[in-house]
């Protein structure tokens, strides 16, 4: 995911993920009236006009006035502000967060209510922003709105968008304005060493791990600046091979108060697995999977990126001969969509093989670059339609004529079919498991793609 990030923010209940939703192309966000609606970071890739962009929906941002907080029995509308009222730091950090980490900002306002005070306090937060900020006036779905909409011309961020994110009503001079001043995407340098992301949530010995491999007395360390804003990341030589170990911020626990503040954390680990070769998914060994820890993975997963599950604090852990096998079956059970994943059981306070996380993120590198013959790959595929016959649907059966592998990092398969429609994602993962089985390919996804085989094939 190398491609610029775009923010959207804004008071809650102004239509945010209704835009986000637009300009992904997709209903991905969960859209409600009721203000708070969005719980979980959402991102999506978007395309306009030839730019490749990454979208990132949020929480509204609530800063409250004063009176807010003087006790006084607040309005319907503003319960859920009140309820928050502790917590204005946290929602604050949320757009201080937006200014240091996106590459531009979508302001959506609402053009039913008109400027509020909210409007601009939020605004104020974003004066700082080094990127560009649009406005977008969301609800203008009559003329008299969008004349109504020029009064957003006082918040002093230049030029007013008047949209209807729900009708698609202003957002393509909106998008077409936001491309062209999104940075260009430069080419990244040659770098040949092997980039290892450290992710993971808050407080499971993710700088303890870190600190622990640049201890090591065989490597070769030095601090080198990454392209990840805020973030510095590690060269070392391990037995004469160069890494880059890229460190982050953990990612936070989602919930009602920090849902910005959790998802503008997850920027930071989105840039380091954008550039990164293995991702190192660190978990606590005492708390074991937990929700967040599964959230992570998905991104890990959204990436495409390769990855070794690192259990940390097992000295903790009270253990007979039967406890690493059941710990490993549990995490292979409760991580089922990446169940292919190497784990390693450490103590980064001990030491506890901690030696063994780098050769087996190299070994999962080696993995992610592995090529497979053409003529073995459909002779496997060959006897795999002979053990288990694709399941029809309306009466057509899925035909498979051949398979090849054009490209690695990730390894992607492409199948060449009489109807991709008629691929089940029970057959889909059936196959791929056979391909694993017959191939070593530890901690990496594989792409599996079906493509109708047209008739000069």
């Amino acid at each position: 995911m190398n491609s610029p990030l775009v923010a959207i923010v804004g008071r809650p209940n102004v239509g945010k993920s209704t835009l986000f939703n637009r300009i992904a192309g997709q209903r991905i966000a969960v859209v409600h009236d009721r203000a708070g609606t969005t719980r979980d970071r959402l991102h999506a890739i978007a395309e306009w006009n030839g730019v490749t962009f990454t979208i990132v929906d949020t929480g509204g941002i609530e800063v409250l006035p004063e009176t807010v907080l003087s006790g006084r029995r607040p309005s319907p509308e503003r319960v859920l502000a009140q309820d928050s009222a502790p917590y204005i730091a946290l929602m604050r950090e949320q757009a201080e967060q937006a200014v240091r980490d996106a590459d531009a900002i979508i302001l959506v306002t609402d053009a039913v209510t008109g400027v509020t005070p909210g409007d601009h306090e939020v605004t104020d937060i974003l004066r700082r922003a080094r990127c560009p900020i649009f406005l977008a006036v969301n609800k203008a779905d009559s003329e008299r709105l969008r004349r109504d909409a020029l009064d957003f011309y006082s918040m002093g961020l230049g030029e007013v968008y008047p949209i209807s994110a729900l009708h698609s009503i202003g957002v393509a001079d909106l998008l077409d304005d936001l491309v062209e001043a999104l940075p260009k995407v430069e080419p990244q340098p040659n770098d040949e060493s092997i980039r290892i992301a450290i992710v993971g949530r808050p407080n499971v010995g993710k700088s303890s791990l870190l600190n622990k491999l640049l201890r090591e007395e065989r490597m070769i360390v030095s601090p080198v600046a990454g392209t990840t804003r805020d973030a510095i990341d590690s060269y070392l030589e391990w037995e004469g091979i160069p890494v880059t170990l890229i460190d982050t911020a953990g990612i936070r626990r989602r919930g009602k108060i920090e849902q910005g503040v959790e998802r503008y954390s997850v920027l930071r680990a989105l840039r380091a697995l954008s550039r990164a070769d293995v991702a190192l998914l660190v978990i606590d060994a005492v708390d074991g999977i937990t929700a967040q820890d599964t959230h992570v993975a998905s991104l890990i997963l959204d990436e495409w990126a390769s990855v070794v599950v690192i259990v940390n604090k097992w000295d903790l852990v009270e253990k007979d001969s039967h406890t690493m096998s059941e710990y490993t079956a549990w995490v292979r059970e409760a991580l089922r969509f990446m169940d292919y994943v190497p784990v390693l059981f450490v103590s980064a306070l001990t030491g506890q093989r901690v030696d063994k996380v780098i050769p087996t993120a190299l070994e999962v590198r080696a993995a992610r670059t592995r090529r497979i013959q053409t003529g073995e790959l459909n002779r496997l595929v060959q006897e795999a339609l002979v053990r288990h016959s694709p399941p029809s649907k309306s009466g057509r059966r899925l035909k498979v004529y051949y398979v090849s592998q054009p490209d690695t990092d990730p390894p992607t398969f492409v199948f060449h079919v009489n109807d991709p429609d008629l691929v089940h994602f029970g057959y889909r993962r059936y196959l791929e498991n056979q391909i694993r089985q017959a191939f070593e390919f530890p901690g990496t996804p594989l792409r599996l793609l079906f493509r109708r085989r047209v008739r000069r094939e």
